[in-house]
């Protein structure tokens, strides 16, 4: 007799609260379109409600601008009488929040219609449905992020920011050196907790290395065969960072450029595609330039790059992240264990050829930015697509600038795929395009203090 998964996740929630007799709050926790985590918090006693029945939040939670404003003309917010819709647990997603200083957990969830059927809007969702295209396939994806912040100083100088006095000197860094160990020393206490925090949440962080920027660090998640999941862990560990960060009296950025002159913060995602029947490696070969399914999956990728722009660079700052000497592509390009392009295949082992995406920044949203590329690769190797020749040496001097430079224009182009509009709901494509071009309207209307600098007496 099969157990009914409403059955299981009741189970989920008495194993936790009996293994964790302190708590005494749950987080119900649902990301945004632009990766935010937003939710509810309730009593502990609430929590068998929570998965019998859901919570209910407005479909207006998927419309909201960076500031948390409904953008009214996705159609989700008054037209529709600011409805609800209900959201449901995702299962083994309850854990501790150990930066809390009352016990604490959560819980994350995603939104459905209220017949229960996936709600279309929901970035999870948007991804869902394209990783079902690899489940037709016969296909798992296999995915690891790599995450980069700063930690900056909680004082701001005039609204800008600043790297946080070392709790070891004392001192403010200065110095740029890629992977200097003395530099996590710096901060080892808060970059400990921080694995230690992922290790009790079962988030697999497994390594922190110092970036090229002072306070600049980069998480590593060990991959999950599940693109779903991966990017539940990139969604959740943001929110750690950030929470763990401020317990040791710091804050922390994962906006695209923080600093003008100094390295932006990226994000990386390594992607492998596995045979459902034998779990092996589609990408595995000793020969990766001529290995068909790879070149088909990395052509389908710098195809639809340009479209995709607006996903991995979903801000007006995304865009001045980009430049040679801070090792960010600006053409869609790709190579053999080579820094200097969009799409990296390293080659250490011939089992463990995989894909890496190097163009996204911190602040884009991991559902998203995972559900264009996967896009990218179903479309290269359902059409047998064919990248040319892997780019050797410099690819910066090899190649001009071909990627959209602003928001703008990455609106534009994702408007216009029909290749993205295949596999991502154009409906879905309008409410995301109509929330940016608020945010552009609202940027642009404002007054900086460069303009009055340069024009205030001078014309």
């Amino acid at each position: 007799m099969s157990v009914s998964p409403r059955v299981i996740q009741l189970n989920e929630a008495n194993s936790f609260l009996k293994e964790h007799p302190e708590i005494q709050y749950v987080d119900l926790l649902i990301a945004d379109m632009n990766g935010i985590v937003r939710g509810k918090r309730v009593e502990r006693a609430s929590l068998h409600k929570v998965y019998e029945n859901g919570i209910k939040l407005p479909a207006s939670l998927f419309a909201l601008d960076i500031n948390g404003s409904t953008v009214e003309s996705t159609g989700l917010g008054m037209d529709i009488g600011d409805s609800d819709r209900v959201c449901y647990p995702i299962p083994d997603t309850l854990s501790p929040e150990p930066w809390q200083k009352r016990p604490t957990a959560q819980l994350l969830m995603t939104m459905h219609e209220l017949d229960g059927t996936p709600f279309f809007a929901d970035p999870r969702e948007v991804l869902r449905q394209v990783v079902q295209r690899f489940d037709e396939l016969g296909l798992t994806v296999c995915a690891a992020f790599e995450l980069e912040f700063y930690l900056i100083d909680q004082d701001n100088v005039n609204g800008r920011p600043q790297p946080p006095r070392s709790p070891l000197s004392g001192k403010r860094p200065i110095s740029t050196q890629v992977y200097l160990i003395d530099d996590l020393d710096e901060y080892s206490d808060c970059l400990q907790d921080i694995l230690e925090a992922a290790r009790e949440q079962a988030l697999p962080a497994d390594a922190i290395v110092k970036e090229s920027a002072p306070a600049q660090f980069e998480v590593n998640l060990h991959h999950a065969e599940d693109a779903i999941k991966a990017c539940d862990h990139a969604v959740l560990l943001k929110r750690l960072i950030k929470n763990v960060a401020y317990d040791h009296e710091m804050d922390t950025t994962f906006m695209a450029k923080p600093y003008p002159g100094q390295a932006g913060n990226g994000l990386h995602v390594h992607i492998s595609l596995l045979d459902k029947k034998t779990g092996k490696n589609i990408f595995a070969t000793e020969d990766p330039e001529q290995h068909a399914p790879l070149r088909h999956a990395v052509a389908g990728i710098l195809e639809t790059m340009p479209a995709s722009m607006a996903f991995l660079c979903p801000n007006v700052n995304s865009y001045r992240r980009f430049g040679a000497q801070f090792y960010v592509p600006n053409a869609p390009s790709w190579g053999l264990d080579n820094r200097t392009v969009a799409v990296r295949v390293p080659t250490g082992s011939s089992e463990a050829i995989r894909i890496e995406h190097r163009v996204a920044g911190a602040d884009a949203n991991p559902y998203l930015m995972m559900a264009s590329i996967l896009a990218g690769i179903h479309h290269g190797l359902t059409n047998e697509l064919d990248p040319g020749p892997a780019v050797e040496g410099n690819a910066y001097e090899q190649l001009e600038q071909a990627l959209p430079t602003n928001l703008r224009d990455a609106l534009r182009e994702l408007d216009d795929s029909e290749v993205l509009n295949k596999y991502i709901s154009p409906d879905y494509i309008d409410i995301f395009v109509a929330c940016k071009e608020a945010e552009m309207q609202e940027f642009e209307s404002t007054i900086s203090d460069l303009e009055y600098n340069w024009y205030l007496h001078t014309v």
